[in-house]
């Protein structure tokens, strides 16, 4: 990225020291990253796990590695090593953030806690992502599906009469990355006031919660009786597992289109003024008149029979046909996209969230974009990495070490 539009950006400026690895801190940094900030990726010796982790090439960077680590540095450092302690008080007494996922307790056992953090450098915003708050599941191990299961997701998603799923989205660590973002900005904006830093903690099982409010809405509004939006036909006292259900306050369902491949659907959202167009596109335009269809009320408890006559007409129609003559209705739909289809999606190109990436070991990659869009922010994606890159031009170009140190550092397993 070119220095003008690296000075233009949000977080210019910004030091990161980022202590993360596999995806809930990586996603923070990453996206702290796209905004400006110098976001300083400090590896141990053999380097993030993930560099190794589901390799589609060997002896190379996987992606994913590759696609949760762009536009940072890379440094090594045996943050056990006592010499390695001396340089990490450093790092840290110039950086302006630091973010930490590793298990409770563990950066206190390498002798900062943060008592100690505050006495290197007190405008410090210290960013922990840990999977439980303070409590009985405090020291459990946190993976994704775990936080999806404890956080209110697992139990509402799936069919009613199949087990809890996970979702395909990554809420419970990406979900709490994008959550530790806003802590964190929210920590450097306060410290224009105050002059200080701050402790910035997100729980895994918070942010999947925060994600799951509307089944937290459900599960009291099941005091007052059965929720008419769900296809549910049986209420117990907790929130069912509603299949495709919108679970806001207009009914949605997926339905089939032709020629019936695995993700040969669209979604449909009937608001009431969408029934009538919805009866005339499926042959059954005295619908809109039937008292027994007409109102919205009338149709609630029989969702399953009005997604069924939807889906007569659409299984006869592929999905951008279907797509095209219900948006030329105004009615709320989309198209079931798959993985295949959302990576040659020329919009999503166009819009710079399709990217592809030059890579000096593996070649092109594609990946994501920045979601975030700020008019006087712009984002160049660029490469994530190579292990160690930045050793040098961290080690002696910013913090002084001489060449002779720094290579007496490499043969003593502290870099």
């Amino acid at each position: 990225m070119s220095q003008a539009a690296q000075a233009n950006q949000a977080l210019t400026g910004i030091r990161v020291l980022d202590m993360t690895h596999v995806q809930s801190g990586p996603s923070a940094t990453q996206l702290l990253a796209w905004l400006g900030a110098d976001v300083i990726k400090l590896e141990n010796i053999t380097g993030d796990i993930t560099r190794k982790q589901l390799r589609d090439l060997p002896d190379v960077d996987s992606l994913y590695f590759t696609m949760l680590n762009c536009n940072k540095r890379s440094i090594t450092l045996n943050t056990k090593s006592e010499r390695g302690k001396e340089i990490l008080t450093e790092l840290i007494r110039r950086s302006d953030v630091l973010v930490e996922n590793f298990g409770p307790g563990a950066v206190d056992r390498m002798g900062f806690t943060w008592e100690r953090i505050q006495e290197i450098n007190p405008r410090l915003v210290y960013a922990s992502i840990k999977g439980f708050g303070d409590g009985p599941y405090t020291k459990f191990k946190a993976y994704e599906v775990v936080a999806q299961a404890m956080g209110g997701s697992m139990s509402t998603t799936g069919f009613e009469d199949g087990p809890p799923l996970a979702t395909g989205a990554q809420i419970g660590d990406s979900g709490t990355g994008v959550h530790c973002v806003a802590g964190i900005l929210a920590a450097l904006y306060q410290r224009t006031h105050t002059g200080r830093g701050q402790r910035v903690n997100v729980a895994m099982q918070h942010a999947v919660l925060n994600l799951c409010r509307v089944k937290l809405r459900d599960q009291q509004r099941l005091a007052h009786g059965p929720l008419a939006e769900y296809p549910n036909e049986d209420f117990g006292d907790e929130v069912p597992r509603s299949g495709n259900a919108s679970g806001g306050g207009q009914p949605g369902w997926a339905v089939k289109c032709a020629p019936g491949g695995p993700n040969d659907y669209v979604y449909v959202i009937v608001q009431p003024v969408g029934w009538e167009p919805i009866t005339r596109l499926i042959g059954r335009p005295e619908l809109a008149e039937d008292p027994e269809w007409a109102a919205p009320e009338a149709r609630l408890p029989k969702l399953a029979k009005m997604f069924q006559l939807i889906e007569e007409w659409s299984s006869t129609l592929p999905k951008w046909q279907v797509l095209e003559q219900l948006t030329a209705e105004n009615i709320p739909c989309g198209p079931i996209l798959s993985t295949k289809e959302i990576v040659e999606d020329a919009s999503l190109a166009a819009n710079e969230m399709i990217v592809e990436v030059d890579h000096p070991e593996r070649g092109s990659f594609t990946t994501v974009g920045s979601p975030l869009k700020l008019s006087d922010s712009p984002v160049q994606v660029e490469r994530s990495p190579l292990l160690g890159e930045h050793n040098e031009e961290v080690y002696v170009g910013e913090l002084g070490l001489g060449d002779e140190e720094v290579r007496l550092l490499k043969t003593n397993g502290v870099i």
